[in-house]
Formats: structure tokens, sequence, C-alpha cells
């Protein structure tokens, strides 16, 4: 408690004194402020410039689609499951030059799926994978 300096001497001043909390709580904020983004961890990474380049297919180019179910089509044939999806993953990784692997994947299929086929393309050595999109619509 404070003493109320002017006035009546006998009486005590029973209200709390905010300035100073204030005054605090203010260079606090400035200070963090400041500080905060030099604290914060960043990395400089160049970005790629979006392009919109058309798609040119060649004969050779191998078409993959994995469904909303985790299905895998292999040109537009259901395969029956991941080890005769490798199996010609390995025919097509041994041909000079290797052919492009184009994969579609639907919008709403999990994640859990389209990395299972790209573990696989890996494990066969394929070295080219071409990610397919749909442009958004201008409207």
């Amino acid at each position: 408690m404070s003493i109320n300096v002017g006035g009546e001497e006998d009486q005590v001043m029973s209200t709390i004194n905010t300035t100073p909390l204030v005054d605090v709580m203010l260079v606090m904020l400035i200070i963090f402020l400041i500080t905060v983004p030099v604290i914060v961890p960043t990395v400089k990474v160049e970005m790629p410039e979006p392009r919109n380049i058309a798609t040119t297919t060649k004969t050779e180019d191998i078409a993959i689609s994995v469904d909303v179910d985790g299905n895998i089509y292999w040109k537009g044939g259901k395969l029956s499951g991941p080890d005769q999806f490798l199996e010609r993953l390995v025919v097509e990784s041994v041909k000079q030059p290797q052919p492009e692997l184009h994969l579609k994947a639907d919008r709403n299929a999990r994640y859990e799926f389209v990395a299972r086929v790209l573990y696989k393309i890996q494990q066969a050595g394929i070295m080219k994978v071409a990610f397919l999109t749909e442009p958004k619509a201008l409207n």
C-alpha cells in the first residue's frame, strides 16, 4: 500500500497504482518485438519459379495412376498389387534409355499410397519421375 502525501496524513490510500506495471509491460513488449525476429532461425532458400509448360508425351513414357483406395494403374490398366508393380518397374529399369514415369494421384488419395509407389520406383532404380497435375481453371 502507499501513503497519500497530499491532503490528510492520517488517511491511507487503498487503490493500486498500475502505472509502473503498464510501463514495465510496454517495455517488455517492445523488447520481445525486437528480439523475436532475430531469435527465430531462418534458412535462405531459393524457390523455383512456377512455369506452365505443356507436357510432351513420348511413346515410351509410362503413365502410372493412384486412386483414392491406393490401387495402382499401369498405362490405364489396374495392377493386382505392389509386387506386380515392382516386377514391371524392374523390367523397365533395365531398358536404355530408361522410360520416364508420369505419376498421377487422385486429389483425395492418402499420401501414404503415393509414398509407397515412389518407394517402389526407387527400389527398381528408375531415375525419371514426373508428377502430373491439372492446373486450376481461371474464373
